[in-house]
């Protein structure tokens, strides 16, 4: 028996891994400040919800030094695209049934 919620993906049940993801389907790559300033949490948070998305292999991570700073970028991965896309049709699909 098929489930109403068997299409949604746990990975982006939390809120700010939603707007992670949200953020990087609409832009080719954000950075790390970018990222907090535009979801208004903390470092620590941020970044332990963007290491849960890279192990799963949802976003690539790119890490570079632009002169003596270091300056890591985000953007989602093909896997990552994929998976949201089908999380979005499944909760438009739950919200049409209501």
């Amino acid at each position: 028996m098929k489930t109403i919620i068997e299409g949604l993906n746990k990975n982006f049940e939390n809120r700010i891994r939603l707007g992670i993801m949200s953020a990087l389907m609409v832009n080719d790559t954000l950075d790390f400040n970018s990222l907090k300033d535009l979801l208004g949490v903390t470092d620590g948070n941020l970044a332990s919800h963007l290491k849960a998305l890279e192990k799963h292999e949802l976003i690539l991570v790119s890490k570079q030094f632009i002169g003596r700073k270091p300056n890591t970028t985000y953007s989602a991965s093909e896997l990552g695209r994929i998976n949201f896309k089908k999380h979005l049709a499944a909760l438009e699909q739950l919200l049409g049934g209501i």
